[in-house]
């Protein structure tokens, strides 16, 4: 064998592997309760006066009924739901069967009293609290600029 060769290999590998290392973790996106998953909870960067963010998010794997009743995070004061009739007390219905959301062009999550501009590209942490599955830590993903 030729030892140039050998070494060129042991430098490639080794670059390789020292990129895959400096690469940034992939953010988790999934987080389950007893009786659902929670599926990428994120929202849209704000301005320094913005007095709330709208949140999105997924649930799936609902396995029996549950209400979301709840959410908790240090960047907000309070949350509420958001519908096409307007604010209302947070309690959000998850029927067993189902894959509901919350999205940002319908029923939505907002979070009320922001204490910080929310940050493209960062994740703060987000506390769910449901009636029957108990709270479930989650990460706020802030995946796109403002609207």
């Amino acid at each position: 064998m030729n030892p140039i060769l050998d070494r060129r290999r042991l430098l490639r590998a080794a670059a390789g592997l020292a990129a895959i290392a400096a690469l940034p973790a992939a953010r988790a996106c999934e987080f389950d309760a007893d009786t659902l998953t929670v599926t990428h909870p994120w929202t849209r960067a704000t301005a320094a006066d913005a007095p709330f963010a709208v949140v999105s998010m997924k649930f799936s794997r609902v396995i029996s009924a549950d209400r979301l009743i709840g959410a908790i995070t240090p960047v907000a004061s309070g949350a509420e739901l958001v519908g096409p009739d307007g604010p209302r007390a947070l309690s959000f219905d998850l029927v067993p069967g189902t894959d509901p959301e919350l999205a940002e062009s319908g029923l939505h999550l907002r979070l009320t009293g922001l204490r910080q501009p929310l940050e493209l590209g960062r994740a703060y942490p987000l506390k769910l609290v449901f009636e029957h599955g108990g709270v479930v830590n989650a990460q706020l993903n802030v995946d796109f600029p403002p609207a």
